[in-house]
């Protein structure tokens, strides 16, 4: 077996993940699997601005590295300003090298992760095959090409278990503090809403397709409160500000609007106070299922299979219509979404609060 194919005590790791915030919560077992094989080891993390969010102070990490994907971007448009983005690029390789890592995972398998690793200089750097844009050119360590209808957190941990990473029990260590959990209990506080006594929504997505309707959103969420008598409490970024006040208005505040006023720790503290979710394919439904939340998951133009909660006890809805999934971000109709039915989503949510 190639010396480099397995580490018996890797002293340092770098763990390449970027983006979105949903990836970064799949990828959490990952650190834990490491950690739990290695306690003695120093693992650090290259992620984005939303990432950092999350990780920053994390129990299991020693370090988070910053990379700013939209910095960089503006820096590559521009041809006068590529001197800036070489120095940029040289700072971020002299940053990495210092640490002299064992082992370098790719786990977004980009062409910007790919260039990631091979400036790590990681004896190891371990990726899947026939990555997206060359990434596995970067590779010296990979795995055969991954089957895309396996779900992301198993995918990822198969590239731990490439370096001799323990992966039976697969956990989610968020790093909530005490003091998170306050904040939560706080602003739940200032809403007149009890711990346990309220579901969480969350309608926000990146892609327009994977939306539900608003106003489906506030019927669910006056059925919720009239019939099971529990509050909603939508959540979501400060891109959400627009949908959420919406969703309150027409429910006459049978749902009360949280997007944009906490940080993605305490929303995780939130979500441990909830009593179930209802969401589409969105970051935040992956960071309340790692909380041990059972969610209702609507989904249209992707697919559960892939990226749907992980776990045990979800509930998913879709129509099984012959276009879906079609992954795509873009469409008229929205069939797939728009057929999903408020009194079905409430009688999953009651059956969810028994």
């Amino acid at each position: 077996m190639d010396n480099r194919s397995r580490l018996k005590f890797p002293s340092r790791i770098l763990i390449i993940k970027l983006s979105a915030l949903g990836d970064i919560v799949q990828t959490l077992p990952v650190l834990d699997a490491l950690k739990k094989t290695w306690p003695q080891a120093s693992v650090d993390w290259i992620t984005g601005e939303v990432g950092a969010g999350l990780l920053e102070g994390h129990p299991l990490l020693d370090r988070v590295i910053v990379y700013p994907r939209k910095r960089l971007g503006r820096l590559a448009k521009n041809p006068l300003s590529w001197p800036h983005l070489t120095k940029e690029i040289l700072g971020l390789k002299k940053e990495l090298r210092l640490s002299r890592y064992d082992a370098a995972l790719d786990l977004q398998g980009l062409f910007k992760s790919g260039i990631i690793t091979i400036l790590s200089g990681a004896k190891i750097k371990a990726g899947f095959d026939k990555g997206r844009e060359f990434s596995h050119m970067f590779l010296n360590k990979r795995l055969p090409p991954y089957d895309p209808d396996k779900h992301a957190v198993l995918r990822y941990l198969d590239l731990a278990r490439t370096l001799g990473a323990h992966t039976k029990d697969i956990r989610f260590p968020l790093g909530i503090s005490d003091t998170h959990r306050q904040m939560a209990r706080d602003i739940l506080g200032s809403l007149g809403i009890e711990a346990g006594r309220f579901v969480i929504l969350i309608p926000g997505t990146i892609w327009p397709t994977k939306r539900w309707v608003n106003s489906y959103f506030a019927e669910l969420a006056v059925m919720i409160n009239k019939c099971l008598g529990l509050k909603s409490v939508v959540v979501g970024g400060s891109q959400d500000r627009a949908m959420g006040r919406e969703i309150e208005n027409f429910s006459k505040k049978s749902a009360r609007d949280l997007t944009g006023k906490t940080d993605l720790k305490t929303l995780a503290a939130i979500f441990q106070l909830a009593k179930t979710a209802v969401s589409t394919d969105t970051g935040p439904m992956h960071l309340a299922a790692a909380t041990d939340l059972k969610i209702v998951a609507l989904f249209g133009p992707t697919a559960p299979w892939r990226t749907g909660p992980f776990g045990h006890g979800h509930k998913v809805l879709r129509r099984e219509l012959g276009c879906s999934p079609c992954f795509k971000r873009r469409c008229q109709e929205n069939l797939c979404m728009k057929e999903i039915e408020p009194k079905e989503v409430f009688q999953a949510v009651k059956e969810l609060c028994k």
